[in-house]
């Protein structure tokens, strides 16, 4: 009996090398279209993270001055506090709440917590508080939410006015593409994030007050 010597018509065949070099080439090609925009997702990401974390802690210190009923300090720095004994900054990298001593009683001032800003968005930048009186370094909530006036809240250098304020957050290597964005505190009390390249409307909910 004589055997099929013949190759099999349903012989396997594998990748030449030109298909393996054509398809590299795509792939990188890909890979390059695709590289801006992670890369610009990962710069907004982070200033959305330090916006967030600005927010909470306004949001914080106001529900913690409502709460205990009594004035409570909110203040930029550039330490890491675990007490009342540090310094307010203004466009400083980490934030802090302490209560403020009320001057007509023997209580003293309270930490309440801190936040770290900068160390979870390298490169980001914290411009603030901005407000009218270029005097004001921190932020006072009194005992129903609003803002309120104190020269000497606590806090070394820390000085509150009663007049709404803005941090604006942006990075430090500004590129087409980035979003900055903006946390407000009204005089109110309110606070709110936006974004600074909208204004405020019916059509743009997510937009800025003019300023």
């Amino acid at each position: 009996m004589l055997l099929n010597t013949a190759p099999s018509q349903h012989r396997r065949r594998g990748f030449t090398l030109v298909e393996m070099i054509v398809v590299v080439a795509i792939m990188a090609l890909l890979a390059g279209l695709a590289m801006p925009s992670m890369l610009g997702w990962v710069r907004n990401n982070k200033i959305r993270t330090v916006a967030d974390s600005l927010q909470n802690g306004l949001r914080q210190a106001q529900t913690e001055a409502t709460r205990r009923s009594r004035q409570v300090v909110f203040s930029l720095t550039d330490g890491t506090p675990t007490g009342t004994t540090y310094t307010a900054k203004a466009n400083g990298s980490n934030w802090a709440i302490s209560t403020v001593a009320p001057a007509d009683s023997d209580a003293t001032a309270a930490f309440v917590e801190a936040g770290i800003l900068r160390d979870v968005g390298s490169n980001v930048v914290i411009a603030g508080p901005v407000a009218s009186d270029s005097a004001v370094t921190s932020i006072c909530f009194s005992s129903i939410g609003r803002l309120v006036a104190n020269d000497t809240p606590g806090p070394t250098s820390g000085n509150c006015k009663a007049v709404a304020a803005r941090y604006d957050i942006t990075m430090n290597d500004s590129k087409t593409g980035d979003r900055p964005l903006r946390v407000t505190v009204a005089l109110g009390g309110q606070v709110r994030m936006c974004d600074p390249a909208r204004t405020l409307s019916a059509t743009q909910p997510d937009g800025c007050p003019a300023s």
